[in-house]
C-alpha cells in the first residue's frame, strides 16, 4: 500500500476524496461521527478508525473536511482529538470552508506540534469529489506543499498556491460569496420567469448563453428547473460561508451588503426546512409564497 492518509469527515465532499485516495492506492484511515457512512468505504479496502486521534496517529497525512469552525475545532482538538495523536512532522491539510481566524489558531498549534500545516480548501461539489476533479485552493510554503502535492493530485484537476497559510481560506470565501450571491439572484430571477407568464425554457436559453451565462447558473437552474435538490452542496453550508465571508471581509473594512441579502434567502429556506437539501432548493420558498397568483398582472 501507498502514504498513510487519515479523511476526517465523510460528507458530501469527504467521501469522494477518500474514494479516490484508495483508487490511487495510498492507505486510507477514515472517521466520521457517523460510521454508517464508511461501509462503502470500508468495502474499498479503507480502515475505519472510531475516533479522529485513531485515524491520525500513523498517519503521515491528515485530512479534515468538515461544515465549519466548530466542527472542526472539535476533531482536531476535542476529546480523542487528531491533532494530539498526529505524528512529529506529519503533514495535516485542513480542507474545511472555515474561518481565516480558526486557520490561523490551527496553524499554530500544528507548529507546536511539529507537523506541516495546509489550508487546503477546494471548489467543486459533490460530482467533482467522486471524479478526482476538484481545484484546491492552497495556502502554506513552499515546502509543506510539496510533501502534500501527491495526495492533493490524486483527488484533483489542479492545486493553486495562493500564499502563506490562510490564503485559501480567504479565497474560498470569496468565491462562496460570489457563488451565492449569483444563486439567491438566479433563485429571484426565476420565480419571476414563472410568475410572468415567460416559456420558462425559452428565457433559461436566453439567460445561460448571454451576459449572466456561467456554469454554475447553468448547473443551479437545471436543478431549480427539474426540482432535483440531491445535494451537491448543502444548502445550509452556503448560509454558513456567506456569514464568514462577512465576518472576514468586515477586517478589511468591506461592507458585503449583497451578502447580507443572498444570506437572508438562505435562511429563509432553512426556516422552511431546505436547509439539509442542495442549495438550488433555495428557489422554493419564493415559489410557495402564500396568496400569490400563478401570474403576475399584465
Amino acid at each position: 500500500m501507498g502514504e498513510a492518509v487519515a479523511i476526517l469527515g465523510l460528507g458530501t465532499m469527504g467521501t469522494g476524496m477518500a474514494s479516490n485516495l484508495l483508487k490511487a492506492g495510498f492507505s486510507v484511515s477514515v472517521y466520521n461521527r457517523t460510521a454508517v457512512k464508511a461501509l462503502a468505504l470500508v468495502g474499498a479496502g479503507a480502515r475505519f478508525a472510531s475516533t479522529p486521534a485513531e485515524a491520525a496517529k500513523n498517519a503521515s497525512v491528515v485530512i479534515s473536511m468538515l461544515a465549519d469552525d466548530a466542527a472542526s475545532r472539535e476533531v482536531w482538538l476535542g476529546k480523542d482529538g487528531a491533532l494530539g495523536a498526529a505524528k512529529e512532522r506529519a503533514v495535516l491539510i485542513e480542507s474545511s470552508t472555515v474561518s481565516p481566524a480558526w486557520i490561523a489558531e490551527l496553524a499554530g498549534l500544528a507548529a507546536q506540534r511539529g507537523a506541516d500545516f495546509l489550508d487546503a480548501p477546494v471548489t467543486g461539489s459533490r460530482l467533482q469529489a467522486e471524479a478526482g476533479q476538484l481545484s484546491f485552493l492552497v495556502g502554506s510554503n513552499d515546502a509543506a506543499l510539496e510533501r502534500a502535492a501527491p495526495i492533493l493530485k490524486a483527488m484533483s484537476k489542479e492545486i493553486v498556491h495562493l500564499g502563506p497559510v490562510g490564503s485559501g481560506a480567504k479565497m474560498k470565501l470569496i468565491n462562496n460569496f460570489l457563488c451565492g450571491v449569483q444563486i439567491a439572484s438566479l433563485a429571484e430571477g426565476l420565480a419571476w420567469i414563472e410568475r410572468s407568464g415567460l416559456d420558462r425554457e425559452k428565457a433559461l436559453v436566453v439567460l445561460k448563453s448571454g451576459a449572466p451565462g456561467s456554469p454554475l447558473l447553468g448547473a443551479i437552474s437545471a436543478r431549480m428547473a427539474d426540482r432535483n435538490y440531491r445535494v451537491n452542496f448543502l444548502l445550509s453550508l452556503m448560509a454558513k460561508d456567506l456569514l464568514y465571508a462577512q465576518n472576514e471581509a468586515a477586517h478589511c473594512n468591506v461592507d458585503l451588503k449583497t451578502a447580507d441579502a443572498a444570506r437572508s434567502l438562505f435562511e429563509v429556506a432553512i426556516q422552511q426546512g431546505f436547509g439539509d437539501e442542495d442549495m438550488s432548493s433555495v428557489i422554493e420558498p419564493l415559489r410557495n409564497k402564500v396568496g400569490l397568483e400563478p401570474q403576475c398582472s399584465k
